[in-house]
C-alpha cells in the first residue's frame, strides 16, 4: 500500500476496471490525452452517504462537463452486484466497481486497521487505527442528513431504513472487509496529473461521510484551465 495519498502534482495510477453501467471496461487510458476526468473513489453500496454522493455526481456531472471535465465514480462493490443496484437505480455517471479496492490503494487512500476496543489509547491513530468505541464516541454528531446526533453507524441504519435499502451477501461481506475504506476524489488533467484532490476524514473521525460539494467541484475543474 502507498504510504502516502496522492495529491496535487503526482501522476495518476492508471486503472482498468469493469464498467457498472455500460459494457467494457473504464480506464484512465481512455480519457489520457483528451480530457480532464474526475474520478470518485467510494466504499461499497452498504454505505448510504456514499449511494448519495453518487446519486449527487449524477447531476454535478453535466456541470463539469460545461467545464471540460468527464466523470467516473468507482464503487468497492462486486461487478454483478452493483449491475442488480443500479439498473433499478440508474445513475448518469459512468460507474466501475473495484471489489478488490485496487484503485484505492493505488490512489492511497487510507483504511484504518479496527484494534480491539481495549487496545493501548496510545495505538489509536485516526486515520491508520481505530476502534469501534472511540469511532461510535468521535463520530457522534448532528448531520444535515439525518434528524437527531448519533454516530456514523446508526446514522447509516437511519439512511438505510429510510430508503429501504436491504444489504445482500455481498454488501455485508465488503462492509465487513472494507467498513473503514476511506473516499476519495481526485481531478485529473488530460496529461494524467492529478491537480486537485479531496480526501475524505484525513485528519479526524468526525469528517467521515463529507464530500465535497458542486461549487468545490466546478471552481476546482474551471482552476484546471489555468494551469
Amino acid at each position: 500500500m502507498t504510504s502516502h495519498t496522492l495529491q496535487s502534482g503526482d501522476p495518476a495510477p492508471d486503472f482498468a476496471l469493469p464498467a457498472v453501467n455500460r459494457e467494457g471496461e473504464v480506464s484512465l487510458a481512455d480519457y489520457r490525452g483528451r480530457k480532464p476526468v474526475l474520478v470518485a473513489l467510494f466504499r461499497g453500496l452498504h454505505c448510504p452517504f456514499c449511494r448519495r454522493q453518487i446519486v449527487r455526481l449524477s447531476a454535478t456531472q453535466a456541470l463539469l462537463a460545461g467545464e471540460g471535465v468527464e466523470t467516473v465514480a468507482i464503487v468497492n462493490t462486486p461487478l454483478e452486484r452493483a449491475r442488480q443496484y443500479f439498473e433499478y437505480r440508474p445513475t448518469r455517471v459512468l460507474l466501475a466497481a473495484d471489489p478488490d479496492v485496487r484503485t484505492h490503494r493505488a490512489f492511497g487512500l487510507l483504511e484504518p486497521r479496527v484494534l480491539p476496543d481495549d487496545a493501548d489509547p496510545k495505538d489509536v491513530r485516526w486515520p491508520e487505527t481505530i476502534t469501534i468505541a472511540r469511532f461510535a464516541e468521535r463520530t457522534t454528531l448532528s448531520r444535515p442528513e439525518v434528524p437527531e446526533a448519533v454516530n456514523a453507524f446508526v446514522a447509516m441504519e437511519i439512511l438505510n431504513q429510510q430508503e429501504g435499502f436491504v444489504a445482500t451477501e455481498a454488501d455485508q461481506r465488503i462492509a465487513e472487509v472494507h467498513g473503514f475504506l476511506g473516499t476519495g476524489h481526485f481531478l485529473i488533467d488530460a496529461e494524467g496529473i492529478i491537480r486537485w484532490s479531496a480526501i475524505e476524514a484525513p485528519e479526524h473521525e468526525a469528517d467521515v461521510c463529507q464530500f465535497p460539494g458542486d461549487d468545490e467541484l466546478v471552481a476546482a475543474a474551471r482552476a484546471i484551465h489555468h494551469h
